[in-house]
């Protein structure tokens, strides 16, 4: 077979569509343009990626800019394709419409996620890196997506969240503005207790914690006369991107409050309670069995 009659079959019409005549040359051409497009597409993003994180972008406009890329790419691939093999795409407007008619009515959940997911991207309410609190599951959010992000609780298990059920319900985002966060310890001590020196202390062991912020500055509240004690609170802020940051400071300020309060003789209250018995108690003594 000789390269006349290669050609020759190539350029043979299998069918036409709008009045254009498809060749099996035609449909032959569509992997390799693809396959090409493809391979490019991802070339290029890298090479803006790997530029982008060299000059500390934010991550999250890193992920946006990565999704546009990708979505032009397709757009530019397809239509390259379509006019390389002499398709119009004026041929796939009446079935497009089909198409987009029942994928409307039948995947109503998936272009909401779609479309959420755009948005989350583009108007940032929930970043790569924030701490979010949903229906009472805690975590950072490791990746947005078109249909879904996924978020890392605190327990390490990862969770995949519409997109939509982050647009449509309340979520607590911790980190939205600012790393700040703010926590309190409480503490009660025995009646008797010097009060202004139990501040004073409280003070003390908050401020000895270095990740402590002196602005806000630390403070204490004298909170209630308690059952069976004198209740102190001491309110502080520090700079924490999970919750775990606030448990552990905690954790290390009462480990000082109690070795404080050891030093200066505070005790630490306890539950008491006062037992009144009417009436009279009789002791009966079992009596002894000879041996």
């Amino acid at each position: 077979m000789n390269l006349e009659s290669v050609r020759n079959i190539l350029n043979e019409t299998l069918f036409i569509i709008s009045g254009q005549p498809v060749s099996l040359g035609n449909i032959l051409l569509i992997p390799i343009v693809l396959l090409v497009g493809f391979w490019l597409t991802k070339a290029l993003v890298r090479f803006v990626t790997k530029k982008l994180t060299s000059k500390s972008k934010d991550p999250n406009l890193i992920h946006l800019t990565q999704r546009l890329m990708y979505v032009l790419a397709i757009t530019i691939i397809l239509i390259t394709t379509l006019d390389l093999i002499n398709i119009p795409i004026a041929a796939f407007a009446f079935l497009s419409g089909a198409i987009a008619i029942g994928f409307g009515f039948g995947a109503q959940n998936i272009i909401n996620n779609f479309i959420s997911g755009w948005i989350l991207m583009w108007e940032r309410p929930i970043r790569i890196g924030d701490f979010l609190e949903v229906e009472n599951a805690k975590g950072i959010v490791e990746e947005i997506n078109t249909r879904s992000t996924r978020f890392r609780r605190v327990d390490g298990v990862h969770m995949l969240i519409p997109n939509s059920k982050l647009l449509e319900n309340t979520v607590i985002n911790w980190t939205l503005v600012d790393k700040l966060m703010r926590t309190s310890v409480r503490v009660g001590v025995a009646y008797g207790s010097p009060a202004k020196k139990v501040a004073e202390l409280l003070l003390q062991a908050t401020n000895a914690q270095v990740e402590v912020l002196k602005d806000p500055a630390p403070s204490v509240i004298f909170d209630d006369f308690g059952d069976n004690s004198l209740m102190f609170e001491v309110n502080f802020w520090i700079n924490s991107t999970v919750e775990g940051g606030l448990r552990v400071m905690r954790s290390n300020i009462r480990f000082e409050i109690d070795e404080l309060f050891n030093q200066h003789g505070i005790v630490i209250s306890y539950p008491q309670r006062d037992v009144h018995v009417d009436g009279s108690l009789i002791l009966k003594r079992e009596p002894r069995k000879a041996v």
